[in-house]
């Protein structure tokens, strides 16, 4: 694989963070400085960042039910509670796919395997979301078609790929696209305020008796489904950059957080 992948997924830097190490001399593959970026390595090779080696590290996937109050960074200057408070220090570094907003709760998959993230997050996968939505006052039906055509924000049209009214003040909501607070701001749009908000399934995840606060490691059947498509999209679309197949996950500590 090239060396701006491996270096990646030995969590060194993004594949452009570990294009700058190489050009800048950095990093020696076997002893030697490796200058081009066109550089490829084997599992066999010695490879080493400013003198230190590094190696890929396991594929960890966590699904965590985020409760309200938990901001979705890694760190905060106001010291505010973040997601990874709820995870144990020993976990690799892991990066969210996507985010909830401080008063926002329910899932959100963490994980180290970038080529998988990136997929998921990527305009071309439509990843489906599931919310469940509870407002200030009864949804009306009339607003529906509006919802469906879009909503213009300052990001452009937003949309949802469909509601369903469960209850007098509760919907139910589908999305594939990724704009920031889209649940929120497409209905204050129209004249409604967001009691409570829970995102109840991202793909093919689901809860099954998540607690607020607790993770567990995705299953196999879970993780295949969720490759299914970023497979499928890597065949239709040969990586020029040498890409291999995305690889198995690394065993989580049986905990919750």
């Amino acid at each position: 694989m090239r060396l701006n992948r491996f270096l990646a997924l030995a969590g060194v830097a993004s594949r452009r963070g570990a294009e700058a190490f190489i050009r800048r001399g950095r990093v020696t593959v076997n002893g030697k400085v490796a200058s081009d970026l066109a550089t490829q390595v084997s599992p066999a090779d010695q490879v080493k960042v400013d003198g230190r080696t590094v190696r890929q590290q396991g594929f960890v996937y966590v699904l965590l039910n985020k409760p309200k109050g938990y901001l979705t960074t890694r760190s905060d200057d106001r010291k505010r509670k973040t997601i990874y408070d709820l995870l144990p220090p020993d976990l690799p570094k892991l990066a969210h796919v996507g985010r909830l907003d401080l008063e926002s709760e329910g899932l959100l998959l963490l994980t180290n395997d970038g080529e998988l993230a990136l997929h998921l997050t990527h305009p071309r996968y439509k990843l489906r979301k599931e919310y469940l939505v509870t407002l200030d006052r009864e949804f009306d039906m009339a607003d529906l078609p509006k919802v469906r055509q879009g909503i213009y924000l300052a990001e452009g049209r937003a949309r949802f790929d469909e509601l369903h009214k469960i209850g007098s003040d509760q919907v139910r909501v589908v999305l594939t696209q990724g704009i920031k607070r889209q649940v929120r701001r497409v209905l204050a749009a129209l004249g409604y305020r967001v009691r409570r908000l829970q995102r109840i399934r991202i793909g093919p995840l689901m809860a099954r008796g998540l607690g607020p606060g607790e993770f567990r490691e995705l299953r196999p059947d879970e993780l295949a489904a969720l490759r299914a498509p970023a497979r499928a999209r890597l065949r239709s679309q040969p990586d020029a950059q040498g890409s291999s197949p995305i690889k198995g996950p690394a065993s989580l500590p049986p905990t919750h957080g």
